[in-house]
């Protein structure tokens, strides 16, 4: 039987958004782990307010708002507050209710900064390795470190020289020029340096993004981003390291761009074996590395780290950065680095 083509428009709805959202969503995962990390950082919110003056919104609400955005690939902030506006899933995982307004975009633009001027992003990212820590998701003995080129937010034609008196143009025809970092800069991005990532690639005004994994199950340990230049990989992946803390022997797995003499020699006076592959000629690491089992088995791990970049760039929109200079293309960065291992622990089923 046909049922009768009616249109009710109730004025009252007395379902919540957490009764409409199914019990085996993934989201649900996630929150429990945000909800969990957000309340241990109550104090550090404390902090970056004053006593008095009109109440703001809560920076719980604002993080997992941007956590929506990389989760759900959305470009903007705008695009952002019409998806909460519309989306009852959205509501729910920030924490707004039915009738709750939602806030202009500009929101974002103004606590970006006092974000940053308390490290707010990089407090969320230690609490939710705490968690993974205290669930036995990291081995604390093994990881992999690599870089990835992230693409600034600034053309090629905004890359012009220094001096004033030698721009000629509008820099529109730069092709026949030699053009260096150290004579040229980016009038739109000062912070972005013209770089390629291997050879036979076009040069691209970038960032140098860096990761340290956990071999255990995939996780992020560590996270930095750096300007582009021919040794921040390395002396990224040697503060990576410090900054894990610790006096026992770890391991660490590498590609054949870490495979340099000073580097290795770094690392064994840090107590750190290091597993970096072999390149053909002139390779630093002998046969009292390689002939260990456990050499093999960090060089085999050691690729699981290309899907954490292929996923930050292609979900987390970290292939080309949305932002300018380097402590705003740090913290989108660090923000992505906690969406995936949010998702890698729901994954995991930590709850």
């Amino acid at each position: 039987m046909r049922g009768a083509k009616v249109e009710t428009q109730g004025m009252f709805s007395y379902v919540s958004p957490e009764q409409r959202v199914p019990q085996d969503h993934p989201l649900r995962a996630i929150r429990a782990i945000v909800d969990c990390s957000l309340a241990e950082m109550d104090s550090h919110f404390s902090t970056m307010y004053s006593t008095y003056g009109r109440p703001s919104i809560p920076l719980e609400f604002l993080l997992r708002a941007l956590l929506l955005q990389v989760f759900y690939s959305i470009r903007s902030e705008r695009q952002l507050m019409e998806q909460l506006n519309d989306n009852l899933l959205f509501r729910w995982f920030v924490g707004l209710g039915m009738e709750d307004d939602v806030w202009v975009p500009t929101v974002f633009s103004k606590h970006r900064d006092l974000l940053l001027d308390h490290g707010t992003v990089q407090e969320f990212f230690r609490s939710v390795s705490e968690k993974a820590h205290y669930r036995g998701l990291l081995s604390e003995a093994h990881f992999s470190v690599d870089g990835t080129l992230l693409e600034a937010w600034a053309s090629q034609k905004s890359f012009r020289p220094k001096d004033p008196e030698d721009r000629e143009g509008d820099g529109s025809n730069f092709r026949g020029q030699s053009r260096s970092n150290e004579a040229h800069a980016s009038v739109t991005d000062p912070d972005a340096r013209l770089y390629k990532k291997a050879p036979g690639e076009a040069s691209l005004l970038a960032y140098l993004g860096h990761v340290l994994m956990d071999n255990r199950h995939g996780l992020i340990a560590g996270e930095q981003v750096t300007t582009a230049d021919g040794t921040a990989e390395v002396d990224a992946a040697v503060q990576l390291v410090d900054d894990l803390g610790g006096t026992q022997r770890i391991t660490l797995g590498a590609d054949k761009g870490y495979d340099r003499h000073g580097f290795v020699q770094n690392l064994r006076d840090r107590n750190v074996t290091p597993h970096v592959a072999r390149k053909r000629k002139g390779s630093a690491i002998d046969k009292r590395t390689t002939r260990h089992a456990g050499y093999a088995l960090s060089i085999h791990v050691r690729r699981r780290i290309e899907s954490i970049f292929g996923w930050m760039k292609t979900v987390g929109g970290m292939r080309k950065t949305r932002f300018r200079g380097l402590e705003r293309v740090g913290l989108h960065f660090s923000l992505v680095t906690v969406a995936y291992n949010l998702v890698r622990m729901a994954r995991l089923g930590v709850a």
